[in-house]
């Protein structure tokens, strides 16, 4: 394992603009390309909502989930933005395609953790904001397309393919493929598969949140079934990361301005490398100036034997790097025996890379742009109690079907992945979810109706 530190960064050089609007195909049977209208909302009539769902809120002091209570917000408080197309992993899809690019453990390893601090990069450039619920068996899918061009951290880094050829050439654009679906309505869940085979790299997990309000924020945990993200590199021995969530605060409501804080640790291991990460996110300052620092060690450690959960617990002869940096601007690493530290990831000139959205003619009706569509279409007009009327009768309509299902003894399956719930946290493809993400990625948005609807 080589220690010869090299100073390099997500496409440090090549920041991606801000964004200005969410842009639309000019005809329904082209792809749309998408950044969720959170980046860019006007913010001026979020201290009114605030304080309208601070007032909602505040009916659930003392409820220890109200994310499985899945109550009904008026449409003037939500996003106009379905729940599955805005939570996702994917805000910077280059940094995940080079994970596995290094020819060197620990370089991976950072190359995940580069990943890692762009995946939620939405929050850093935009607001907080309240999606729809999903509907049981609503799904969504989008391909990124973005050049394969981010260095490799540590070690050789020829870009290398899924076959193990190794590519000379000048970078190129690779499509990344994302399909997930709501698989479970009580307790809510959905499961997400990323695949990108030109690169041998995949992702998949459970989504599931707990949030309790504490009265003057709302703290947001992993919900039971989701053990986090889990990251497969193909042409890397099956190399398995395995990523867990931290705890989040969702803060500011008295103020009238959302922000997002973290304090909390979480962990990145690799069996196959045995090399472990623990990331930990600091509290605010003391006078209350969130500081959204993070501390981190990556060191080796026995997979059958991992008891090592606090930074300062990890001895000294198993440290490889430490991380050290603010999470919503520059995160650096320092090579073990050295005193420099080298630039990890600069967020400040990052700005989310948009979707690619089947065209509305290719979507099914379960889909979820064209099932929220009535609600999205009110809503951006400002029609609000219309697009309550609408929310109201899908809510409505999902509970209809789930009552026939219980009268008829039927249970609810997923389409696109073989269980509503799995006990390893890594949901399985169905031959339709294969079939859909292939499509994808040969940019065929084709697919057949779901012969049962949940809503």
């Amino acid at each position: 394992m080589t220690s010869t530190p090299t100073n390099t960064s997500a496409n440090r050089d090549r920041a991606s603009p801000a964004p200005s609007s969410r842009t639309s195909a000019e005809t329904a049977d082209a792809p749309t390309t998408s950044i969720p209208t959170a980046y860019v909302s006007d913010k001026a009539d979020d201290s009114s909502k605030l304080r309208v769902f601070l007032s909602i809120l505040r009916k659930f002091i003392g409820v220890a989930d109200i994310a499985s209570v899945r109550f009904s917000l008026p449409a003037q408080l939500l996003e106009p933005t379905p729940n599955l197309e805005y939570w996702n992993y994917l805000d910077r899809p280059e940094t995940f395609i080079s994970i596995g690019d290094s020819d060197d453990a620990l370089g991976r390893m950072l190359a995940v953790l580069r990943f890692w601090f762009t995946k939620d990069l939405k929050y850093v450039k935009g607001k907080p904001c309240k999606p729809y619920n999903s509907a049981l068996g609503e799904f969504f899918r989008c391909n990124w397309e973005v050049e394969d061009s981010s260095p490799a951290i540590i070690g050789n880094g020829p870009k290398v393919s899924a076959t193990g050829e190794v590519s000379t050439e000048a970078p190129k654009l690779v499509r990344v493929s994302y399909i997930t679906e709501q698989t479970s309505h009580h307790p809510p869940v959905s499961a997400f598969w990323v695949d990108c085979p030109v690169k041998g790299i995949s992702a998949r997990g459970f989504d599931q949140l707990s949030a309790k309000f504490t009265g003057t924020s709302v703290r947001v945990t992993p919900g039971a079934h989701n053990l986090g993200i889990f990251i497969n590199l193909q042409h890397r021995d099956n190399e398995e990361y395995r990523l867990t969530h931290p705890v989040a605060h969702l803060a500011g409501m008295l103020r009238g301005s959302l922000s997002v804080t973290v304090a909390d640790t979480c962990y990145i291991t690799c069996p196959k490398s045995r090399i472990k990460v623990i990331l930990h996110y600091l509290e605010e300052g003391w006078l209350g100036k969130a500081q959204n620092r993070v501390l981190g060690v990556i060191f080796q450690y026995d997979p059958d034997n991992d008891s090592m959960a606090r930074i300062k617990d990890v001895p000294e002869k198993d440290v490889l790097a430490r991380i050290d940096g603010c999470w919503q601007d520059q995160v650096r690493y320092t090579m073990k025996d050295t005193k420099e530290s080298q630039l990890l990831i600069d967020l400040n000139p990052l700005w989310p890379i948009p979707k690619i959205i089947p065209p509305e003619t290719q979507q099914l009706t379960n889909e979820s742009r064209r099932f929220w569509h009535g609600v999205t279409e009110a809503i951006l007009t400002k029609q609000y109690g219309q697009a309550t009327k609408i929310k109201q009768e899908l809510e409505e309509r999902q509970r209809e079907k789930a009552t026939s299902r219980k009268e008829q003894g039927s249970e609810w399956t997923p389409r696109f992945f073989t269980e509503a719930l799995m006990p390893n946290g890594k949901p399985e493809l169905t031959e339709d979810g294969i079939r859909a993400l292939e499509r994808l990625q040969a940019g065929d948005y084709h697919l057949e109706e779901s012969a049962i609807l949940g809503a």
